[in-house]
């Protein structure tokens, strides 16, 4: 499900941040429980670095603020990533964390080499409700990510959010807010890692 296809207009502004480089990515890892994700791989020193370049453009654009509110996966990698642009924003808020935002579940290749993520998004072009490999299905995720930001459309008026993440569950939040299906996530641009960009909705 697609909350966000209830919606014409959106009242609040919505970025994406994906996380910095995290020791996952430097070893070569899937690491999408909670098991693994929250208590560990979180950032490495280049991760921390690319968070605090991608965070002083837009600041330099006057794209975020110190009002800004910042929601994130509870992740370690993401957490942190959080806690960096909160403190280059001076955000006046404190960082909310949602489960909702958290990594898609990769299943059976749960610490296995990356190289698998193809897998699972060639079964994603085919049909985004797949759970082939004890995957979480591209069409869960968007529920739960989509959610996220129909409740702040509920509760929020005129806000920025800067929504901290990872790069599946990005990928597909993007797809969401052009309306497409999940099956579409992979033709969305790549968000690379600390990467931040607006999100449009359609």
């Amino acid at each position: 499900m697609n909350y966000l296809l209830n919606f014409a207009l959106l009242k609040n502004h919505y970025f994406a941040l994906r996380h910095g480089e995290s020791m996952a990515n430097v070893e070569g890892l899937i690491v999408s429980t909670p098991e693994n994700g929250i208590p560990k791989y979180g950032l490495s020193n280049e991760g921390r670095a690319q968070v605090t370049q991608s965070v002083t453009r837009v600041l330099d654009k006057n794209d975020l603020d110190a009002n800004t509110r910042i929601i994130s996966s509870d992740f370690k990698r993401a957490h942190e990533s959080a806690k960096i642009a909160k403190e280059l924003l001076a955000s006046a808020h404190s960082i909310e964390l949602d489960a909702k935002l958290r990594e898609r579940d990769f299943g059976d290749f749960e610490l296995m080499d990356n190289t698998h993520y193809q897998t699972v998004w060639d079964n994603d072009a085919i049909d985004s409700s797949h759970t082939i490999d004890n995957a979480e299905s591209a069409d869960a995720v968007m529920q739960r990510a989509t959610a996220v930001v129909a409740s702040l459309e509920k509760q929020f008026n005129g806000e920025t959010f800067l929504l901290v993440a990872h790069g599946d569950t990005l990928q597909i939040l993007q797809a969401a807010f052009k309306k497409y299906p999940a099956s579409k996530q992979r033709e969305m641009v790549h968000l690379e890692t600390a990467e931040i960009r607006v999100l449009h909705l359609l």
